[in-house]
C-alpha cells in the first residue's frame, strides 16, 4: 500500500488502514492501485480536503469503477457536497 504515500497518506495512516481493514479488503486495496488512485484523485481534484479520512472509513467505495464512483458525487452541487463532507463524512452513507 506504499502507493498511498504518493496520494498524501502518512505511514501512520497506512498502518491504521492495514490494521483496521480485513485481510481480504487489504488485498483488494493492494491489487486495485490504479482504480483507487483514480478515485482518490477525483475527490482531491473536486476539492474534498478530508479525502484521506473518507478513505480510511469507507475503503470499499473506492473499489467502484471510476464512472460509478464519480456518478455518486456528481448528483450533488459541488460546494454543498464539499461542505457536507467536511462537516460529517458519514453523509457518504446517504449518497
Amino acid at each position: 500500500m506504499k502507493y498511498l504515500e504518493d496520494l498524501g497518506f502518512t505511514k501512520e495512516q497506512i498502518k491504521l488502514i492495514t490494521n483496521s481493514a480485513s485481510e481480504l479488503l487489504c488485498d483488494a486495496i493492494k491489487e486495485n492501485k490504479k482504480l483507487i488512485t483514480v478515485n482518490l484523485n477525483y475527490l482531491k481534484d473536486l476539492g474534498v480536503a478530508n479525502y484521506k479520512e473518507i478513505f480510511c472509513e469507507y475503503y470499499e467505495i473506492f473499489l467502484n469503477e471510476p464512472s460509478a464512483f464519480r456518478s455518486t458525487f456528481e448528483k450533488y452541487e459541488k460546494d454543498s457536497l464539499i461542505e457536507k463532507l467536511a462537516e460529517d463524512i458519514r453523509v457518504i452513507e446517504f449518497l
